[in-house]
């Protein structure tokens, strides 16, 4: 055996082993993850004992708890077009963790609003809901995050059934438009649009990945379909075309 042999030998099992890591590595995957997860959130716990948050810390855990949770919504939804690309489909087993570091960062950008902010003043709270647009579509963003994290554990997803569980949960296709949405008018005031721009794209690339991959998978499907049926003289046709050496009559 050649050393390019060996060197093509151990590429090939180094992509085994990637596409299928033993059950042992996918747990010290989804420990590391896990932590990392946490780090900012430690990060604001050591700025509020160091005084590190700036003049307005309030407003730097709001807006800081923000940014996360649209961060963890965006590798949420980054995970499905990575299995189709990368042919990895152990990376599911990370996607609930990212969904519920989603709802966690989300829980802590409304409690920094409902404490923090407003002193569980719910007279101040119901009237910013209801004037204050960008409230009002954050507001029902986190509403519709709640039903999702509750229902996040296999129990669950028995209970609901697979087929409404599945239904229930593409509510985050609403949710992150809502989540964009809410961070855009509320940098419309200063009129500091970068980083919902870049939030925006990012999103948007990722559930345009969704509908591209659907619709291929639809007309693939129906194609094999049409080959497959004897009963349509298409059908028989495709069928015909696709043998060698037969002409087609079509």
């Amino acid at each position: 055996m050649t050393a390019s042999d060996v060197r093509e030998s151990q590429s090939r099992n180094w992509a085994m082993r990637v596409r299928a890591p033993a059950p042992g590595s996918i747990a010290v995957i989804k420990a590391t993850l896990f932590v990392l997860a946490l780090t900012p959130l430690a990060r604001l716990v050591y700025g509020v004992f160091a005084d590190r948050l700036g003049a307005n810390p309030v407003e730097f855990i709001t807006r800081d708890t923000g940014d996360w949770t649209l961060i963890f919504l965006s590798l949420t939804l980054a995970v499905t077009p990575a299995r189709w690309l990368l042919h990895w489909p152990w990376l599911l087993k990370l996607r609930r963790m990212l969904g519920l570091y989603t709802f966690f960062y989300a829980l802590l950008h409304f409690t920094t609003y409902f404490w923090l902010d407003k002193f569980f003043d719910l007279t101040a709270i119901g009237r910013d809901i209801l004037k204050r647009p960008f409230i009002t579509v954050g507001f029902a963003a986190f509403v519709l995050l709640v039903p999702l994290a509750a229902t996040s554990t296999n129990r669950m997803v028995k209970r609901l059934g697979a087929h409404n569980w599945r239904r229930l949960h593409r509510a985050v296709y609403l949710i992150a438009p809502l989540g964009i949405l809410h961070f855009w008018w509320m940098k419309a005031g200063k009129h500091d649009f970068h980083r919902p721009i870049v939030y925006g794209s990012v999103l948007a690339v990722l559930l345009a990945a969704r509908i591209v991959h659907f619709w291929w998978v639809r007309r693939v499907t129906s194609r094999a379909e049409a080959a497959l049926n004897p009963t349509t003289g298409q059908g028989m046709r495709t069928l015909g075309s696709k043998v060698p050496g037969k002409v087609s009559s079509a």
